[in-house]
C-alpha cells in the first residue's frame, strides 16, 4: 500500500530543521571566507611588496569576496560549502531546480542588505510556511534539506 503525500507534508520533510543549519551554515561559509580572506590579504601583501607599493591595490577587491563567494557557490552548485556540510540546498521555489546565475546574485545582495538592516528581514522565516527569509522570498529561491 503506497501513502501519498500531501504537500504540507511535503513542505515539512524539505525544511524541517533548516533554520538551525542554516545559521551553523552561515557561520561556517564566515569561518570559510575569513580563512580565504586571510590567506589572501597576505598573497596581496607579498605581492605588494615584490611590485613595490603597486600591488597593494589589490587589496580593493577583498571587501567584494564575500559577495563572489556566495553568488558563485549558490548559482553554480546550488549551495555554498557550508551548506553543504549541514545538507542544505538553495533551490527555486516553482520546481525546486537550481537556481540561475541571476537568481543567485539577487539572492547574495538581498542576503547582505538584510544584514546591513539589522537581521529583521530574517525575521520572517519564523511565520512563512517554507521558513523563508525576505531574501528568499524575493529572489523567488527557498533553501531545502539536501539529505
Amino acid at each position: 500500500m503506497s501513502q501519498t503525500l500531501l504537500p504540507s507534508d511535503r513542505d515539512w520533510l524539505l525544511t524541517h530543521g533548516v533554520m538551525t543549519r542554516r545559521v551553523f551554515a552561515l557561520i561556517a561559509d564566515c569561518l570559510l571566507i575569513g580563512i580565504v580572506g586571510w590567506v589572501g590579504a597576505l598573497g596581496i601583501a607579498l605581492f605588494g611588496v615584490l611590485t613595490l607599493g603597486l600591488g597593494w591595490m589589490a587589496f580593493h577587491i577583498l571587501p567584494w569576496m564575500p559577495l563572489v563567494y556566495y553568488a558563485l557557490f549558490i548559482g553554480y552548485a546550488g549551495a555554498t560549502p557550508g551548506q553543504r556540510l549541514f545538507g542544505l540546498a538553495v533551490r527555486q521555489d516553482a520546481d525546486l531546480a537550481r537556481p540561475t546565475m541571476a537568481q543567485a546574485l539577487v539572492w547574495t545582495l538581498l542576503l547582505w542588505i538584510s544584514f546591513g538592516l539589522a537581521f529583521v528581514p530574517f525575521l520572517l522565516a519564523l511565520i512563512t510556511p517554507r521558513h523563508r527569509a525576505a531574501h528568499d522570498l524575493l529572489s523567488g529561491l527557498v533553501v531545502v534539506r539536501s539529505t
